[in-house]
C-alpha cells in the first residue's frame, strides 16, 4: 500500500505530504482542483511518462516520494525483481522518487538506487496498478482480451505458458537457422568449388617450409657458374697445372731446406714451415680438382629450379605471404571444406530438429488452449456473477475462441462476447457494450484480479463517470469490495462512492501571494457529510442534503 506521498512543485501544487492507509480511500473536490494531478503524481512514482511540463511554472525541477509498504503475497516476487537491480528491500518497505529537472531529465530512485524508468516501470507493476477513465478502452482492444484471460488464470497458465514460450523460441532460433542455411546453399556450392581448386593448388604444389630460401640460393650459383668455373680451373692450374706451377716450385724449395735444416736451428724451422705450406696447398689443390670435375650446369635442374620459384611466387600472391602463411591457409580451406562439406548433413539434422520442436510446441499449444479454455469458463461464471452486482444481471458474457498460427503468446486468438438484452445472441464486447457497460466490465475484472494479483495499491480516476442512482452504489459497493483486498485511491464524483470510502480527503484550490496552489486536507466525520452533502445539492448546501448526507455514510457503515 501506498503510506506516504510528497510532491513538491508538480503542476498547481507547491508542497505537498500526504498519509494515506489501508481499505478505500477517496479524493473528492471541485472539477479542476488537483484531484487528477495527484493521480499523475502516484502514476510517475509508477514509471509514467514525466515531462518538463510537469514543472511548477518558475520552479527548477518537481520532486516526488512515495512510501509503500508491500504485503507478503508480492513481496518474494519483488524482491527477486529487486535483487536483479542490485536493491534490497527491508521490512517490505519500499522508497521512489523521481525528479523531473525543468529540461525535462528525470533522475528516479528505488530505495536510494538509481534507476532508469524502464526499471522503474518494472517494479512500478508491482506497487500501484491505475485505472482511469480511458481504461475501460482496454476492452476495445481485442488484442488485449488474452492478456485479460492469462491474468486472470495467471497461476494455472503461468507455468505451461512459459513452457510453451521455451520451445517457441527454440522453434523460431531453428527456422531462423534452417532458412539462413538453405539459403546459403548455393552460394556454398560456389564456394566449395573455389575452396576445391585452392586445396587441389596447393596440395600438388607439395610446398616446403624453407624450400624458397634453398631454390634461390641454387639458382644464385646457377647464375655465377662461369664465374665459378673459370676462378677453380685457373686456380688449380696455377697450384699444378705444370712442372712451374706454384705447388712444384714450393716442393723444390722444401727439398733443397730439407739439405740444409740439420745444420741450423733456424733452417729447419724454415723448412718445417714451407714444408707445411705446401701440403696444405697440395691439399687444396687435390679439393680444387675435385670442385672442378663436378662443376656442371644441368640445364633441365635450371629450368625446375626457375618453374618452382615461380610457383611459389603465384602462391605467395594469392594465399600468403611465406610458405608458412600459404601452408596455414591450406589448412583453413581443409577445415571450412570440411564444415561446408557437413551443411547437407547439418541441414537434414536441423529439419530434424525442427520437426521434433514443431511437435512439441504443438503439445504445449494444445495444453495451453486446454488450459485457457478452463480458464475462461470460470472467468464467465465469475464475470456474470460481478456484473449482477453491477446491474447488469441479465448479461451473458461468453470468451470465444479461434486457432491461429504459432506466435508467442500461443495458438489462440481470444475475443470476449456479450449479451445484455436476454434472447439475444452474444456478440463482439467491442461493438455492442455501450461506455457505461464497458467501465462496469472493467470493474468486474478488477474485483477479480484484485484477489489474485495482491497489487499494493490501486487507483480509480473517476470510473464511475456517466452512473448514478442504484447502479453508482453498486459501483460504491464493488469498489469497496477490491479494497478488502488492495488498497483503493478513488477519484470521485459521485457522492455513494464517497460515503463508501473508510477515509476521504478533499482537494481544492486557493490562491496565494497570486499564484493558484493545491491544498489537500482529510476530512473528520462531521466535515464529510458537509462534502458529500455538496456532492449531493451542488452549491447551495440545505438540511436536507446533509440529512441524506448522513444517510448515506450510515448505510455505508
Amino acid at each position: 500500500m501506498l503510506q506516504e506521498l510528497t510532491i513538491k512543485d508538480f503542476a498547481i501544487i507547491s508542497d505537498l505530504n500526504l498519509s494515506f492507509y489501508s481499505g478505500m480511500t477517496v479524493l473528492t473536490g471541485e472539477t479542476g482542483a488537483g484531484k487528477s494531478i495527484i493521480i499523475d503524481a502516484v502514476g510517475l512514482l509508477a514509471g509514467g511518462r514525466g515531462s518538463a511540463d510537469f514543472v511548477r511554472q518558475g520552479a527548477e525541477r518537481s520532486v516526488l516520494e512515495g512510501q509503500f509498504f508491500v504485503g507478503p503475497k508480492l513481496l518474494g516476487p519483488l524482491t527477486e525483481e529487486l535483487a536483479t537491480f542490485g536493491i534490497e528491500i527491508h521490512d517490505g518497505v519500499v522508497i521512489v522518487s523521481r525528479m523531473i529537472l525543468k529540461n525535462g531529465k528525470n533522475v528516479c530512485r528505488v530505495n536510494n538506487h538509481l534507476v532508469n524508468i524502464q526499471v522503474l516501470k518494472r517494479i512500478g507493476h508491482f506497487l500501484v496498478d491505475i485505472h482511469g477513465q480511458h481504461e475501460h478502452q482496454e476492452l476495445m482492444k481485442v488484442e488485449r482480451h488474452l492478456d485479460f484471460l492469462d491474468q486472470f488464470g495467471q497461476e494455472q497458465v503461468a507455468e505451461i505458458k512459459d513452457t510453451y514460450q521455451e520451445i517457441y523460441h527454440r522453434y523460431q532460433v531453428l527456422t531462423r537457422k534452417l532458412k539462413e542455411v538453405r539459403t546459403n546453399e548455393k552460394e556454398n556450392a560456389q564456394r566449395m568449388d573455389m575452396l576445391t581448386f585452392q586445396k587441389q593448388e596447393i596440395s600438388d604444389a607439395k610446398l616446403q617450409v624453407g624450400e624458397e630460401k634453398q631454390l634461390e640460393k641454387e639458382r644464385q650459383w646457377f647464375m655465377n657458374y662461369q664465374k665459378i668455373s673459370d676462378a677453380l680451373s685457373s686456380s688449380y692450374e696455377a697450384l699444378q697445372g705444370n712442372e712451374f706451377s706454384s705447388l712444384s716450385q714450393i716442393g723444390l724449395a722444401m727439398d733443397e731446406m730439407d739439405g740444409i735444416q740439420e745444420l741450423n736451428q733456424e733452417y729447419q724451422h724454415l723448412y718445417e714451415e714451407i714444408a707445411s705450406s705446401y701440403y696444405q696447398l697440395e691439399e687444396a689443390s687435390r679439393s680444387l680438382k675435385v670442385e672442378l670435375d663436378s662443376v656442371e650446369l644441368d640445364e633441365s635442374r635450371v629450368n625446375f629450379v626457375e618453374e618452382r620459384l615461380n610457383l611459389i611466387r603465384q602462391l605467395k600472391r594469392k594465399y600468403g605471404d611465406s610458405e608458412e602463411a600459404i601452408l596455414s591457409h591450406y589448412e583453413r580451406v581443409v577445415q571450412e571444406l570440411d564444415a561446408t562439406l557437413t551443411a547437407g548433413d547439418q541441414l537434414e539434422q536441423l529439419a530434424d530438429e525442427l520437426d521434433q520442436v514443431e511437435e512439441a510446441l504443438q503439445k504445449a499449444a494444445d495444453q495451453l488452449t486446454e488450459v485457457r479454455k478452463i480458464t475462461a469458463k470460470k472467468m464467465e461464471q465469475e464475470i456474470i456473477a460481478q456484473l449482477k452486482d453491477l446491474y447488469l444481471e441479465k448479461t451473458v458474457f461468453e470468451v470465444k475462441f479461434q486457432k491461429k498460427v504459432w506466435q508467442r503468446t500461443g495458438q489462440d486468438d481470444i475475443e470476449f462476447f456479450i449479451s445484455t438484452n436476454p434472447g439475444e445472441p452474444t456478440k463482439p464486447l467491442v461493438k455492442v457494450a455501450s461506455g457505461g457497460e464497458l467501465s462496469r466490465v472493467m470493474l468486474a475484472m478488477k474485483s477479480l484480479f484484485s484477489e489474485s494479483q495482491g497489487i499494493t495499491s490501486i487507483v480509480f480516476d473517476e470510473v464511475d463517470t456517466g452512473v448514478s442512482g442504484r447502479v453508482a452504489q453498486a459501483i460504491a459497493e464493488k469498489i469497496h469490495y477490491i479494497a478488502t483486498n488492495s488498497q483503493v485511491l478513488c477519484i470521485t464524483h459521485l457522492p455513494q462512492v464517497a460515503a463508501a470510502a473508510d477515509h476521504q480527503y478533499f482537494i481544492e484550490k486557493e490562491v496565494v501571494d497570486q499564484r493558484t496552489e493545491t491544498k489537500v486536507g482529510e476530512l473528520n466525520q462531521t466535515e464529510r457529510v458537509e462534502e458529500i452533502a455538496r456532492m449531493l445539492a451542488g452549491e447551495v448546501v440545505t438540511d436536507l442534503s446533509r440529512q441524506h448526507a448522513f444517510e448515506l455514510l450510515k448505510l455505508s457503515k
